[in-house]
């Protein structure tokens, strides 16, 4: 009878095992994740790779062209950390996350290395780094991301290099995982936790990795971090619905995503379950949203908080075998791979990179592209995109933004575009500024009130984006714009109703975009109920040399290209305004950037309406 009850607990216990699968982070419970920790193959290496995968990598890099590519960059980063000291504990205002950042870069290359080639000197070399962040006197909790970035340092290297390491190494990177981070995380635990942005996939993520490079010695402790990771990233997911646009813009997409992406490959490499996380809504699908925001010249529509450039991204590799998708990884993450791959003058490195390498493969012919021309985000912060061709290199692209200034990262620019025709960007959006040199001022950044000082940045507010700006009023920061309608046929349109973050200054606003060829776009924007003399500014910055005013037109030139602007419904005098040089001392200058625009006053009746044609200047479009 003995026997029977055993071999039906044994029964029940693989099968709970097989549910996992099915089970949903919603329905999960602490007791699901104990049973699965106890099944568990807990032989080191267990993150990201086992031995048998690591074997498998160190083939296909030395026997692929891309492979060897990569590998060839692996190891000239792995040789120069060789040259550099450990890193000492060096806050930056309020944050140690540069230094965390740079361990999890260091830790990375020198383990894959050492897995990959057998050296010893980068063992060592990764060993003297984990000691040195080890005893630290703590990873700055206050600042979590600090912590979570550390956290999965530390656990990579504990873990690719288990046997590799000596008793008291051991258990020292250990200590610190279990008490600087882990511990930590549930002493100090804060809004992070249940975070609606990109510091919960951050965190959790972090938090997952050390837990499960420590499960082996303390499994209760690795089932409260890991149940706490699974019921709280659904939280932070939600912002990808319904279509896997990211409201933080392609910078944070970079970021939270690259993140989300490593919690649930890690779930599924040891549990063969990611507990239905990667099912909710817009996770598949954000897999194109990096090509879908980024433009013909190769830069993004970086709204919110955010650069233009684009670099080699980890988790598209991912995407691209996850859901066999490589056709992601063909106009822009293949080329900036291999760019990145022959790049010897930026030794700083890419931090994922070797997770590129994890997942790279190598692309199938014929492959083509699937990914829409025309795309409407849905969501928090909505977007349209419109392209007229994805094989074009010269093809028009232009970016709408709506949403709310007082969105997580939000800019005043709601209405804001940017442009791309003949491989040029003409209408740029300067991106962020530096969050140390505004906080080091004691300058309240991150309230997002209508009179906080966020609004006295100058690339954050309106008075810098492609909008039109009334009596130099900002934006109303509590407002949402919505995007009114979205077409694709016959011609690609957009419609944004922009009233609530005008309403200070107009009662009724509204700018549409329409795809009139593959070298026209035209913008019209109407205002109502504007107060009589109001002096109204349509403006959009560039990086093009403007030439002098041609009846009535704006000629922008760059790289041989020419872009006219011309206002069809006023008589317009164009002209130039200050941007490289902003008007605050705490501004970061903005060298190479100027604004292109005109000026109206709003007649009695307070309605004012102006419409602008773009054209790449081709042989059949010289004439104005």
């Amino acid at each position: 009878m003995a026997i029977v009850r055993q071999f039906a607990f044994i029964f029940c216990l693989l099968f709970a095992i097989q549910s996992l699968s099915f089970i949903n982070a919603e329905s999960i419970s602490i007791d699901d994740i104990a049973i699965a920790i106890n099944k568990a193959d807990k032989t080191h290496p267990l993150l990201f790779a086992r031995s048998a995968d690591f074997a498998v990598l160190r083939e296909h890099l030395s026997t692929t062209e891309i492979g060897k590519a990569g590998l060839s960059r692996l190891l000239y980063e792995a040789d120069q950390i060789l040259k550099e000291e450990p890193v000492t504990r060096k806050m930056t205002g309020r944050r140690l996350l540069s230094i965390s950042r740079k361990v999890l870069h260091r830790v990375t290359v020198l383990s894959m290395a050492y897995r990959l080639t057998d050296r010893v000197e980068y063992r060592d070399r990764c060993i003297r780094e984990m000691n040195a962040a080890s005893a630290f006197s703590d990873w700055n909790p206050s600042h979590f991301l600090d912590v979570a970035e550390m956290t999965l340092a530390l656990a990579i290297g504990y873990d690719w290099l288990y046997h590799d390491l000596d008793d008291k190494t051991r258990q020292i990177v250990a200590e610190a995982i279990r008490e600087k981070g882990l511990r930590t995380s549930q002493k100090k635990a804060g809004w992070w936790v249940k975070a609606t942005n990109n510091w919960g996939q951050v965190c959790h993520a972090g938090m997952l990795a050390g837990a499960l490079a420590l499960m082996d010695n303390d499994e209760q402790l690795a089932a409260e971090i890991i149940y706490r990771a699974i019921v709280n990233l659904p939280i932070s997911m939600h912002a990808l619905a319904p279509k896997g646009s990211y409201p933080e813009g392609p910078g944070y997409w970079s970021y939270g995503v690259t993140f989300n992406v490593l919690a649930i490959d890690l779930l599924e490499k040891i549990f063969s379950s990611d507990f239905g996380l990667a099912k909710l809504p817009g996770f598949a699908e954000t897999c194109e949203y990096l090509d879908i925001v980024t433009g013909p010249s190769g830069l993004t529509f970086n709204y919110s908080d955010g650069d233009s450039g684009r670099g080699s991204q980890a988790a598209l590799w991912w995407y691209a075998k996850r859901y066999n998708r490589p056709d992601i990884l063909l106009f822009f993450e293949r080329q900036a791979f291999l760019r990145y791959c022959e790049n010897r003058k930026d030794i700083s490195g890419n931090r994922f990179f070797p997770f590129c390498l994890l997942w790279l493969q190598e692309l199938p012919s014929n492959l083509s592209i699937r990914t829409p021309l025309n795309w409407f985000s849905d969501g928090e912060v909505p977007i349209t995109i419109h392209r007229t061709s994805w094989d074009d290199p010269d093809a028009l692209f232009v970016g709408f933004k709506a949403g709310s200034p007082s969105a997580s990262h939000g800019h005043m620019d709601a209405g804001s575009f940017v442009l791309d025709a003949g491989g040029v960007r003409w209408a740029y959006d300067l991106g962020s500024e530096n969050y140390h040199n505004i906080e080091s001022r004691g300058m309240k950044l991150w309230d997002s009130g209508q009179n906080s000082d966020r609004w006295r940045v100058f690339r954050l507010n309106n008075l810098s984006h492609n909008l039109v700006v009334v009596d130099n009023q900002l934006q109303v920061a509590k407002g949402k714009a919505l995007i009114k309608e979205f077409q694709e046929r016959p011609k690609p349109r957009t419609v944004l109703d922009l009233s609530p973050v005008y309403a200070n200054v107009a009662k009724y606003v509204t700018r549409s975009g329409t795809l009139l060829s593959n070298c026209e776009f035209r913008i019209d924007d109407m205002l109502e109920g504007l107060k009589p003399g109001a002096k109204v500014r349509w403006g959009m910055v560039t990086k093009a040399n403007p030439e002098p005013e041609i009846n009535g037109c704006m000629i922008l030139s760059e790289n041989g290209k020419q872009l006219r602007l011309k206002a069809l419904n006023n008589e317009t005098n164009w002209q130039t305004y200050e941007v490289a040089k902003p008007p605050n001392e705490w501004d970061s200058p903005n060298q190479g950037y100027v604004m292109v625009g005109f000026e109206t006053v709003a007649p009695e009746s307070g309605k004012v309406e102006l419409s602008v044609l773009f054209t790449l200047i081709t042989p059949a479009t010289k004439s104005p």
